[in-house]
């Protein structure tokens, strides 16, 4: 598979769709304005997504943002809910595709596509694509990372240093303890939770390891009780007083990159479920009992 395989190429290409996606946000688009209160809906991947966005857009001050999987949203009039967002790579994921469908002519709905020629395009108000980010392999990594990057433009983000630090990350050594170890917590603060339930996510699908995922502060209220030698523990984000100290009693390696964009350092992330899938002998285009799209009968 070496170098070749499309998960390599999506993943390195990330500085580039960052900047594209950053320039849409900034510029004239349907996203919902600054004071509206706002529901933003995805499956998998897009769910975490919509958690790390919704966090950032209440967090600034831009209004009310819940985030929902799509197959468990309450978007009925008792919410009061002026826009809905939803997020899919493909545009065919039947139960965004759901939730779209009961929307119409009640809430106005913007959705963030990676392919405009599917059927979330005629079920949206209106849509937002990202053509540059669409991917071939199964494991997601440039749209989802791009879509966030679109709508923390959108909410008066500069990402210019979140892109230098991604190219940073591009190149940065792996170490042999990750690539290496039984098990791996990722934590997150804030917007950030969202970014480490993606990073669990993505670890899973690609490489079949064993992975959890927790806001930062809940991590010592039972779960450090997995931490041990020979597994790490990864936070994105702010680090809670003590929690390094905590986790290194246990024998387990603690990971913070606390200067880096946790944006990018979810792109490291990628890096090190890829290497292992490597190891593992597997392939992370094609992860076991997963397609591109979640399509339901019925």
């Amino acid at each position: 598979m070496g170098e070749t395989s499309y998960m390599e190429q999506e993943l390195r290409s990330q500085p580039e769709t960052w900047r594209a996606a950053a320039r849409i946000g900034a510029g004239d688009n349907p996203l919902p304005a600054a004071g509206a209160r706002v529901a933003v809906v995805g499956c998998g991947t897009s769910w975490f997504m919509a958690q790390a966005y919704a966090a950032l857009r209440e967090g600034s001050g831009q209004g009310v943002t819940d985030a929902f999987a799509a197959s468990e949203a309450f978007l009925g009039k008792a919410r009061g809910y002026d826009a809905v967002v939803a997020i899919t790579r493909s545009g065919t994921t039947t139960e965004v595709l759901r939730v779209l469908e009961e929307l119409r002519g009640a809430t106005p709905t913007v959705t963030v596509l990676g392919d405009e020629d599917t059927p979330a395009t005629s079920l949206s108000d209106a849509t937002v694509t990202l053509p540059f980010a669409d991917e071939k392999s199964v494991v997601q990594t440039r749209f989802a990372t791009s879509a966030l990057a679109l709508l923390r433009a959108h909410l008066g983000e500069d990402l210019g240093g979140a892109v230098g630090d991604a190219e940073a990350a591009l190149t940065a050594p792996l170490e042999q303890e990750w690539l290496d170890a039984e098990q791996f917590s990722f934590l997150g603060t804030g917007w950030t939770f969202g970014l480490a339930n993606e990073a669990a996510l993505k670890m899973r699908e690609a490489s079949q390891s064993w992975t959890e995922s927790y806001p930062a502060m809940e991590y010592r209220h039972g779960p450090i009780a997995i931490a041990a030698p020979g597994r790490v523990t990864w936070l994105f984000g702010q680090a809670p007083e003590g929690l390094e100290g905590d986790v290194t009693a246990t024998g387990a390696r603690f990971v913070h990159h606390g200067s880096r964009d946790p944006l990018a350092d979810l792109v490291l992330v990628h890096r090190v479920a890829l290497e292992r899938a490597r190891a593992r002998g597997l392939d992370p285009d094609n992860p076991r009992s997963l397609t591109r799209s979640v399509m339901l009968d019925g």
